[in-house]
């Protein structure tokens, strides 16, 4: 059998206009930060034990890439979803966002065994937030195959 490749870790990097507000934002939404990678021109949200995102001044941004920087208001870089466990903290935490200054982009939807929703930051990154059943998934698997 190969051996197939599995990462150590995710760095998601998305650019921002502004760190220390990026900064306020995620700290309202209770998420801590790796200090080691923050400083004025970037802050690394930690998102678990292995998965972070760098979010990045315009400027320390496009040192890693020869494109233009998009604008998340505009056009849809990237969708970045969080699993959590549990509804109530899918509806919680974009609670959290909109009183931080982020705003949803459409309504909940609820598949029975998943259940998903999600934010805008205050750039305009989409951040999706799913709570999924997994035994529910699997009685619904069945289902369908009888």
């Amino acid at each position: 059998m190969n051996p197939t490749l599995s990462a150590s870790g995710v760095y998601i990097n998305l650019p921002v206009k502004d760190v220390q507000k990026t900064r306020d934002f995620f700290t309202q939404l209770g998420f801590a930060f790796n200090p080691q990678f923050s400083n004025e021109l970037a802050v690394c949200v930690i998102l678990s034990e292995n998965s972070c995102a760098m979010l990045l001044s315009h400027e320390h941004f496009s040192r890693f890439t020869p494109h233009a920087i998009s604008d998340a208001r505009q056009v849809t870089e990237v969708l970045v979803c969080l699993m959590l466990p549990s509804r109530a903290q899918v509806d919680e935490l974009v609670a959290k966002a909109i009183a931080a200054g982020g705003s949803t982009y459409k309504e909940p939807e609820d598949h029975g065994f998943m259940y998903g929703h999600g934010f805008k930051d205050l750039d305009g990154h989409i951040w999706e937030l799913g709570y999924m059943d997994l035994e529910a998934f699997t009685r619904a698997q069945q289902e369908q195959k009888q």
